[in-house]
């Protein structure tokens, strides 16, 4: 379901908006928020809520890893996108789930006209780390449609 009013989708979002994300606020076009789920400073597995306003979406990214690895997308509220490279791109709504191998390049957002959140689980593996890319133009993004 399509959440243009703030309020109403916060009353959807069960697992919280959480704070302005603004340590990875360079990586995205528009305002996104990030709830820890778990504490993972203190070594519980790492699971956060991540809510993009409508038009909000991550840069192109890597998530690499020489063994296991990769993300896991769970749509909780809104409606989003997915895309990897070479790919269409994926409606996502409550309920959506996508999983992302490492070395897979991707982006990931909220619709232009709808709040969306996502659990994100970072996939253990060794050697693990992101490499953030392009911007996912808005040329490209303003094209999309249901």
């Amino acid at each position: 379901m399509k959440y243009q009013n703030k309020d109403a989708f916060e009353v959807t979002n069960v697992f919280g908006m959480g704070s302005y994300n603004s340590d990875f606020a360079q990586y995205f076009i528009g305002d996104s928020f990030l709830n820890p789920l778990t504490d993972f400073q203190k070594g519980e597995f790492p699971i956060f809520n991540v809510t993009f306003e409508p038009g909000c979406r991550n840069n192109w990214h890597i998530h690499h890893a020489d063994k296991g690895g990769g993300q896991i997308l769970i749509c909780t509220a809104g409606e989003g996108w997915y895309q990897a490279d070479d790919k269409e791109p994926q409606a996502l709504k409550e309920g959506s789930v996508v999983v992302i191998p490492a070395g897979i390049k991707h982006w990931h957002g909220a619709k232009k006209d709808s709040w969306f959140s996502h659990i994100a689980i970072e996939i253990p593996g060794e050697n693990i780390s992101n490499e953030w890319l392009e911007e996912v133009s808005d040329d490209f993004y303003k094209q999309l449609s249901d």
